[in-house]
């Protein structure tokens, strides 16, 4: 999934002044956080509201610019505290429409985890974002919030755990455990699908595979 991964490492140094000034009214620098996190907000809320995802972001970032101010802490903080809003505004939607999220509502330490983990990240990140948070969906609802707060909106697992009012060692654990869940899905995908069909010849026939048995002499002229 293009963007899975998109928390990568980086300076962020200016995203801490950022923060800073855009508490001080600084409209410049509130859409240098915007354009840093709306991305991977926006996934997240599509995974609980799906098509509404839009709306429910926007009215999070309605709230997210008034009570700015009130903020205390840099970059990290913030993107935990803007999923925190995004998540409350997500829930009170699927409540007003008596519905429940697509997920089913409810990876410093797991990069350091190899095989199934590592390779689910690695196999998402090559996937379309619709057809990342369809697996995602699918998981169980611990798990897949965690996925989505962890891997596709990049926050710690203490900054996780906050919005889901956890404690950091369970957020690290149901990312886990999903992220294993889909490794095997997705190593399953592959061993079921069908070999690709050998060529057709320019008589119509088909090439034969290296390995096949060979027709016997004459076959060609009975057939």
């Amino acid at each position: 999934m293009a963007g899975v991964n998109e928390a990568a490492e980086t300076d962020d140094g200016p995203l801490d002044r950022a923060v800073q000034a855009a508490r001080a009214g600084d409209e410049a620098a509130f859409r240098l956080l915007y354009r840093d996190v709306q991305p991977r907000l926006l996934r997240y809320v599509r995974g609980m509201v799906g098509e509404d995802a839009e709306d429910v972001a926007s009215e999070a970032w309605l709230q997210i610019a008034r009570d700015v101010r009130t903020f205390e802490g840099g970059i990290d903080g913030f993107r935990g505290w803007a999923a925190t809003v995004a998540r409350h505004r997500a829930l009170d939607h699927l409540r007003a429409r008596s519905r429940r999220p697509v997920a089913d509502q409810p990876i410093d330490d797991l990069i350091a985890r190899p095989a199934e983990a590592d390779t689910a990240v690695q196999a998402m990140d090559g996937l379309a974002t619709d057809q990342a948070l369809a697996l995602i969906a699918g998981l169980p609802a611990d798990q897949g919030e965690a996925v989505m707060l962890r891997v596709v909106l990049g926050l710690s697992a203490p900054d996780a755990a906050k919005v889901l009012g956890k404690k950091p060692g369970a957020v690290r654990t149901a990312a886990y455990r999903g992220l294993r869940r889909l490794a095997a899905q997705l190593t399953r995908s592959r061993e079921t699908i069908p070999p690709a069909r050998p060529p057709a010849r320019a008589d119509g026939r088909t090439r034969a595979r290296p390995g096949d048995a060979a027709a016997p002499r004459g076959a060609e002229r009975d057939s």
